[in-house]
């Protein structure tokens, strides 16, 4: 069954046609949260996300005690990510990047079943998972550009049979909707790395060296077991990373 759209996604759209159309001009006042609310019917949580998404997409910025205006946006290939939040790791990878103008492509490198399990250390923790194990590494594009050389290992013992099935984007969706997982939390930790040119394990085909992001990662379902580890390079002159932190009030 197909997942519905996020109502702040729909609103975000709406607005950034707008903005694309030139209905909404660079200094134009966006539509408040206030606005929003009476129009769309929606919550002022909804309003704010849908608003904020409009300033991920770097089509417009806000300005304390005034509003949300649009940016005069010139031309930038980058991709930007949010990390920190669950929702965000819901999104498809490929859909983002249709989203942001850009043909996905993905190449799968190896899908293998380790019998053994696997053992990874991240943040100067020990993460286990119990054989046996899917692993899965993809080279995923945009356009004719390699973005992300991708690794995950998934728990077969968590996800029996995911091997036999194809493994679009989102994972979580396929662990949550297909297996009725409840997950509890990710832990991820990322880190700067130099790419050398001619290294048989650098797939980014760079003639000079590259700085890239490494991605460690995991997702634990409730009851504290591993149902994935990942290990990812995103190159580093086409990505942007957003950090979403959450308030928690006593």
């Amino acid at each position: 069954m197909k997942r519905p759209v996020p109502k702040y996604i729909l609103i975000s759209k709406e607005i950034i046609q707008k903005i694309e159309s030139g209905e909404l001009l660079p200094g134009d006042k966006v539509p408040s949260e206030n606005e929003l609310i009476k129009e769309h019917n929606v919550s002022n949580t909804t309003a704010r996300k849908s608003l904020h998404e409009v300033e991920l997409q770097g089509w417009a910025t806000r300005i304390k005690g005034r509003g949300t205006y649009v940016l005069n946006k010139t031309e930038d290939r980058h991709v930007t990510r949010v990390l920190g939040s669950f929702d965000a790791m819901k999104n498809s990878f490929d859909g983002n990047l249709i989203k942001e103008g850009f043909k996905p492509k993905d190449i799968i490198l190896e899908k293998t079943i380790l019998e053994s399990g696997l053992s990874s250390k991240i943040d100067n923790r020990h993460m286990k998972i119990d054989g046996p194990v899917l692993k899965v590494h993809r080279l995923r594009y945009a356009d004719d550009t390699l973005m992300k050389d991708e690794t995950r290992y998934i728990s077969l013992v968590a996800c029996p049979k995911i091997h036999l099935i194809e493994l679009k984007d989102p994972l979580i969706a396929i662990y949550e909707d297909q297996y009725k997982l409840k997950l509890g939390n990710a832990h991820r930790t990322m880190g700067a790395v130099i790419l050398s040119p001619g290294d048989p394990q650098n797939y980014f085909e760079n003639t000079v060296p590259l700085a890239a992001f490494m991605l460690d990662g995991a997702i634990f379902s409730e009851d504290g077991k591993i149902v994935e580890i990942e290990r990812s390079l995103y190159r580093g002159d086409r990505y942007k990373f957003s950090i979403n932190t959450k308030h928690e009030l006593d």
